[in-house]
């Protein structure tokens, strides 16, 4: 069972998810890969603490302050390479950025492989269920292209300029299939 509760945020309309008392999704109305693979029955749930936790979260972070992802307890579903990336985006500090190459030579170690592709790491990222908690709006091309963003390319510049991030060296890509 997947227990959900809205939240209407800056950047629209949020959907959380709760499954056994851990942060299971936070999706953007109207995104890419909205409610990612989650097949589960849905019900919405006002008692949720985890779900209570993150709108705390979420209403701090849209105040400008800093709060760590260590906060919630976080249990976003995929494969083991999918989590290892994800458990990379968390440490990408509030305010920065990082590339999805950098990812890449980060999580091959972690897998025990000599290389990764950034395309490969790129795939993971775009799947992330847990959107803003798990920063993956700060991921970046190595060319300073603003590449895909399942929320939408606007919500993700809004997001980063929310944390101070300089604009300026970043552009959007004129074509693409995450646009």
């Amino acid at each position: 069972m997947l227990y959900t509760m809205s939240y209407d945020s800056p950047v629209g309309r949020l959907l959380l998810g709760e499954r056994e008392g851990a942060l299971a999704g936070l999706w953007i109305e109207g995104q890419k890969y909205f409610l990612g693979s989650e097949k589960e029955e849905i019900r919405e749930s006002k008692d949720s603490v985890i779900l209570r936790e993150t709108t705390q979260w979420l209403d701090n972070y849209f105040q400008g302050e800093k709060p760590p992802v260590s906060q919630l307890k976080l249990a976003p579903s995929g494969s083991e390479f999918r989590k290892a990336v994800w458990k990379l985006l968390c440490d990408i500090p509030y305010g920065e950025v990082t590339t999805y190459k950098e990812i890449a030579q980060k999580v091959a170690p972690i897998l025990g492989l000599s290389k990764m592709s950034a395309q490969a790491v790129g795939g993971a990222v775009s799947h992330n269920p847990v959107s803003i908690i798990i920063p993956c709006h700060r991921v970046v091309g190595a060319n300073g292209s603003l590449t895909g963003y399942a929320g939408g390319l606007e919500k993700k510049i809004a997001l980063l300029t929310l944390e101070g991030v300089e604009m300026k060296h970043f552009f959007v890509p004129g074509k693409g299939t995450a646009l």
